[in-house]
């Protein structure tokens, strides 16, 4: 392919639960903070329509987010938040109102306004919990879909359901395991899902291990001091983790830096979800 057809792309990694207090939202922003320190020009966008709440996990003040910029009163360019030389949080909204907006609206306005985030490596979403319409359209578009889930039965139980369900559109996804003991319990949970699961949902799913976190005080310690536990413990076993899995999606990151133009960029992402409407 010639080098004026190609052009960056910003890959899109959705990281959802199937239920809440899982730690979705702690490894977001920590993986994000990772990622952005090794140089990987990062965005974290807070899907969690209603219930957003990276902005607490940065200890940032937000004065407008992504509802003004539905309402018209904020270009989306207005709304970023820099975090670090490296890092934007796209804040969301956390009252009531947005739910007042369709998922569709949210999704054209970022068309018109897109090529602000194009220069971007990667751009983490952090979807809302549960398998509601609009975290399903950006698991469909995602490049990378993480479903994290920790070693307890009600959570196994609702991350498997997540996987079903997000199976229905895609044969690939990643889990991580949060809030472990150990590799050796990660893996044997991981394999216990996966087992079922290609049993009972499609043979040719692409279920794939990314890694654990291990339960740690200091994690817990600096959400309540909102802080970041990869900034404030970056020798902690769970910033180690997490730093293991970020290797494996700049890797991945790489190996796929270009693609042609029509996909290139934010503006690549709402396509696709467009498509979905």
């Amino acid at each position: 392919m010639p080098q004026n057809n190609r052009a960056k792309k910003t890959r899109f990694i959705a990281i959802t639960s199937g239920k809440g207090g899982v730690g979705k939202s702690t490894i977001s922003s920590n993986l994000a903070h990772i990622l952005a320190s090794a140089g990987v020009k990062v965005g974290i966008f807070d899907a969690d329509i209603g219930l957003a709440n990276l902005d607490v996990m940065f200890n940032v003040s937000v004065s407008k987010n992504i509802l003004h910029l539905l309402k018209g009163e904020a270009t989306l360019q207005e709304i970023l938040i820099k975090v670090n030389e490296n890092l934007i949080l796209i804040p969301g909204e956390s009252g009531e109102e947005i739910l007042n907006y369709s998922d569709s609206d949210i999704f054209e306005q970022f068309m018109k306004e897109a090529e602000v985030l194009n220069d971007l490596d990667i751009l983490i979403i952090d979807t809302g919990a549960g398998i509601n319409k609009n975290t399903q359209l950006f698991l469909q578009a995602a490049d990378d879909v993480v479903v994290v889930t920790v070693p307890d039965p009600a959570a196994i139980t609702d991350a498997y359901a997540t996987v079903k369900v997000v199976a229905r559109e895609r044969d690939d996804m990643y889990m991580l395991l949060n809030q472990v003991s150990n590799e050796q319990e990660a893996e044997a949970i991981f394999e216990r899902i996966h087992k079922v699961a290609l049993a009972n949902i499609r043979k040719d799913l692409k279920l794939q291990y990314l890694g654990k976190v291990n339960a740690d005080a200091k994690v817990s310690n600096s959400v309540k001091r909102r802080a970041l536990f990869s900034q404030a413990f970056p020798s902690s076993v769970p910033s180690r983790d997490l730093r293991a899995i970020a290797k494996v999606l700049v890797q991945k990151l790489e190996r796929n830096v270009y693609v042609r133009p029509k996909e290139s960029g934010i503006s690549g992402l709402f396509k696709r979800l467009r498509e979905h409407f």
